[in-house]
């Protein structure tokens, strides 16, 4: 009896020892697999009301704030809204090519995905699907030769799922950004999933909104006008911290004037990447890692008022965990917790826990490893990527109505007018007669011509100072009109006079 109290002590020491673990290394941090499931189902809750509760005014409110009597009235139910929302879903798809192929999946195996989807697509995710179905390489489909969205949002909305798995370790976000994100976009287009993945990187082991952000932008070429711009919000917040509005006044004044999208050239709307990436900036920095208030900022800042604040709150998630969200905004998810996200085989554990498997293995890849409960993770300094900017060609200038006298028709073309569910009415003129014509010149250094993509839509040939460009044809991939897209572009043209005649070829 005198030895019991040594042994106890001595065991009492031993377990104590055990669960210490291996000490760690320099530029190593530990996580516990309780808070890493935490932080990553945050990551996914956040996402969800995000994108839920800015659905109602998604574009609604272009170049202004959204007045605060018109911000939406949150309920629990309203998340499930999250199930049907392609931010969601198609990230969701993208995470299965990984467990599917692997950690090291190709732009090929991403783009055999989104070539063979089934799901809705818009701007640069569909100009993408429309140029792998004709034969444009994975590696190219997203440039600006055969997408005119190359700087559209798309990839920046569905980038979270890198974020998630590549808990500090942004030099593997940035790679894998690199090889999802080239299948749909190029340049600033790409830049904006990896500013949003290497903020969700961060945001596990850093709770200083600031820090985040500049952690995002340090992933991101200094000399691009995304990284630019996401600089311009992190002084302007500085100079005004007491006040989000100034800085959006000065994001609008400086930023909102050269959109190249055909949707939104010279018009209120923005779908530009790095714009609507500096409206989850700006609720980030401002929301001052109060939920509410991140979510209602990055939402009242317009465009795209679901995404935005879909990205910011995924990325407080992470930091605040799922159980530092208020149950207010997450009360809603249990409900619902055992549907399926629409295309996907993936409920909200399900996704949950894909996505921990494969942080997982994205730390033992990169040197870290797992030490009973716990994970150990080797940090990775931020790289900027390589520079791919396309978009210095100059800004659009002009937009020219088919009703302008400059364009030249011939054979039988039929006026087209038609409103779409926003409001923006389309005019437009229909051929189908094989010899049609229809000839503008301009001057400058690029044009697009935009019209309808339709089920019953054919075939033509685009000249371009005389010389056979390219085919090309209005078929729309999917069972629904689109309305206003590019159905033939060029940019990096010689600075002057050019030419452009589309001959319909009466073939479907």
């Amino acid at each position: 009896m005198p030895n019991a109290p040594v042994l106890g002590a001595a065991l009492l020491s031993a377990i104590a020892l055990a669960s210490c673990g291996t000490p760690l290394q320099p530029g190593e941090v530990a996580i516990s697999m309780d808070d890493l499931r935490d932080r990553i189902e945050g990551g996914w809750a956040g996402q969800m009301v995000g994108v839920a509760y800015g659905y109602p005014t998604e574009f609604v409110f272009n170049q202004q704030i959204i007045p605060d009597d018109r911000m939406p009235e949150w309920t629990p139910d309203m998340v499930a809204n999250a199930l049907d929302q392609d931010d969601l879903y198609v990230e969701m798809t993208f995470s299965t090519v990984l467990d599917d192929k692997g950690l090291d999946a190709t732009t090929q195996d991403f783009g055999d995905l989104l070539r063979n989807a089934q799901y809705r697509l818009w701007h640069a995710n569909l100009g993408a699907r429309r140029a792998l179905k004709r034969g444009v390489p994975a590696e190219l489909a997203g440039t600006p030769q055969h997408n005119a969205h190359a700087n559209d949002i798309d990839f920046q909305i569905e980038a979270d799922f890198v974020g998630l798995m590549t808990p500090g370790m942004p030099a593997a976000a940035n790679d894998l950004c690199l090889r999802a994100g080239r299948v749909m976009n190029h340049g600033d287009g790409i830049y904006g999933g990896m500013f949003v993945s290497c903020m969700y990187a961060e945001a596990f082991f850093e709770d200083d909104p600031r820090k985040i952000v500049e952690a995002g932008v340090a992933c991101l070429p200094p000399a691009s006008p995304y990284a630019q711009l996401i600089n311009d919000v992190l002084a302007w917040s500085a100079e005004h911290p007491e006040d989000w509005t100034r800085t959006w006044d000065l994001i609008d004044g400086k930023w909102d004037n050269r959109e190249p999208c055909p949707n939104g050239a010279l018009r209120a709307f923005n779908i530009d990447a790095k714009l609507n990436g500096a409206y989850i900036a700006l609720g980030l920095l401002y929301g001052e890692r109060d939920f509410e208030r991140t979510l209602r900022i990055s939402t009242r800042a317009g465009q795209d008022s679901d995404c935005n604040p879909s990205n910011a709150c995924g990325i407080l998630g992470v930091m605040l965990g799922y159980r530092g969200i208020p149950d207010h905004w997450t009360s809603g998810i249990p409900a619902i917790s055992d549907q399926k996200f629409s295309y996907t085989d993936f409920t909200f554990p399900g996704i949950v826990e894909s996505t921990r498997k494969r942080a997982i293995a994205m730390a033992e890849k990169n040197g870290g490893r797992v030490e009973g409960d716990r994970l150990i993770v080797r940090r990775q300094q931020a790289e900027p990527a390589e520079l791919q900017v396309w978009d210095d060609y100059g800004s659009p200038v002009e937009r020219i109505p088919v009703a302008d006298s400059r364009w030249n028709w011939r054979g039988s073309w039929q006026a087209h007018l038609i409103t779409d569910r926003r409001g923006t009415e389309w005019a437009g003129r229909l051929a189908s007669s094989k010899g049609a014509e229809a000839t503008i010149s301009f001057e400058g250094t690029g044009a697009i011509v935009t019209g309808p993509y339709l089920p019953a839509g054919g075939s033509a040939e685009v000249y371009l100072d005389g010389e056979l460009h390219k085919r090309v044809d209005v078929y729309p991939d999917e069972d629904n009109w689109k309305y206003g897209d590019s159905v033939w572009h060029a940019f990096g043209l010689e600075n002057g006079s050019h030419n452009v005649r589309v001959v319909v070829l009466g073939e479907p």
